[in-house]
């Protein structure tokens, strides 16, 4: 790779666009945008990603072209209930205008995809398990990132495919640009509406910090990287999840929040006992709520451990210890409290091993 290489970001206001564009320093950025200016980016052009050309004149499109040098692509709709049309609309079609991007740039495409494209076979859908009143469907926005993955495997362009778990806030501060994934159910268990986790207490449940993914990012635009999938996982230090709901109610306490610790039962009871005979008869909304956090958690209920990348490829982190995920969620739950209005107090804070390298 170049000294100072132009890198094309899309998805910059995003959770890993938003932490990668700091760790880019030593290139010059152009942060692709649609609706949404970006701080800290060298360039923004406006632009659509589902559009030929990206939207962009001819003349504007071959100047870009002999410009760029790599391309992180992390825009995607990562939202469960936007529906398989828009989904793939952008996490499939919009590939494909950076793919193409890549090739008339002859530049390296890092496609930012997820580690849970291993766990299609977890849906609900895919179980045969009912759907009941939910409006998250895990697996359009799996199916989508598949694609996504096929059109740049097939494209022949240099390519890294990067596979982050569960992204959650920054390790030491817990700030993230937008709640999503995982929040919502730290959020559930704070305000007490999850009473139950419908996950057994020893699935891992694999999340890794912002501040991760954008290292690792960085770390293979640096290194020149060109092929390749990269797990940006937790791996075999993933928490159990009896263990990371412990980690969520112990610093619910210091917080001074009273947060009612739920009960971690099997899906298979789920659908026997619990949804038949208590859930069925809810109000409309807290139906839908239950049966979205079915949908979502099913993904980890009989979940394997990921594979990880982090620390057997040059420059990139080590993957992060027990121990460190522990604090990461801590400081995640902390920012999460924070930012809502619910905490009355801050931790103490906890200082675990080495930091990820800037």
């Amino acid at each position: 790779m170049l000294s100072h290489p132009t890198v094309l970001l899309t998805g910059a206001s995003g959770v890993v666009g938003s932490a990668l564009l700091p760790r880019l320093a030593d290139c010059h950025t152009i942060a692709l945008t649609h609706r949404t200016p970006v701080a800290g980016a060298d360039e923004q052009l406006a632009g659509d990603l589902t559009a030929p050309r990206l939207g962009l004149d001819a003349a504007a499109y071959r100047r870009l072209a002999t410009r760029v040098d790599a391309i992180v692509h992390c825009a995607a709709i990562t939202g469960f209930s936007s529906g398989a049309e828009a989904t793939h609309a952008l996490n499939e079609a919009g590939t494909r205008q950076m793919v193409q991007l890549a090739t008339d740039a002859d530049a390296v495409l890092y496609h930012v995809s997820t580690a849970f494209v291993d766990r299609t076979d977890l849906t609900r859908a895919q179980l045969g398990q009912d759907h009941g009143d939910a409006t998250a469907r895990p697996e359009d926005y799996l199916d989508s990132k598949r694609a996504g993955e096929d059109v740049v495997r097939s494209s022949g362009v240099p390519a890294v495919i990067v596979r982050p778990s569960v992204v959650i806030g920054d390790a030491v501060t817990g700030a993230i640009s937008a709640f999503q994934g995982m929040h919502g159910v730290i959020h559930g268990l704070l305000r007490g509406l999850l009473p139950l986790v419908p996950v057994p207490a020893d699935s891992p449940i694999d999340f890794v910090p912002q501040d991760v993914v954008a290292a690792t990012i960085a770390a293979l635009i640096r290194e020149g990287r060109r092929d390749g999938d990269v797990w940006v996982t937790a791996g075999t230090s993933a928490l159990r999840t009896d263990r990371a709901l412990q980690v969520i109610g112990d610093t619910a306490d210091e917080l001074g929040l009273t947060a009612v610790k739920p009960r971690m039962v099997g899906p298979e009871m789920v659908d026997r006992l619990i949804r038949p005979v208590f859930i069925a008869n809810l109000h409309p909304r807290a139906r839908r709520r239950f049966d979205d956090m079915l949908a979502m958690t099913a993904l980890f209920a009989h979940g394997h451990v990921f594979p990880t990348s982090l620390g057997s490829i040059a420059g990139i982190p080590q993957a992060p210890t027990t121990n460190e995920l522990e604090a990461a969620l801590r400081a995640s739950v902390a920012y999460m409290a924070h930012a809502k209005g619910m905490a009355t107090r801050l931790p103490e804070p906890v200082l675990v091993g080495a930091q990820v390298p800037a």
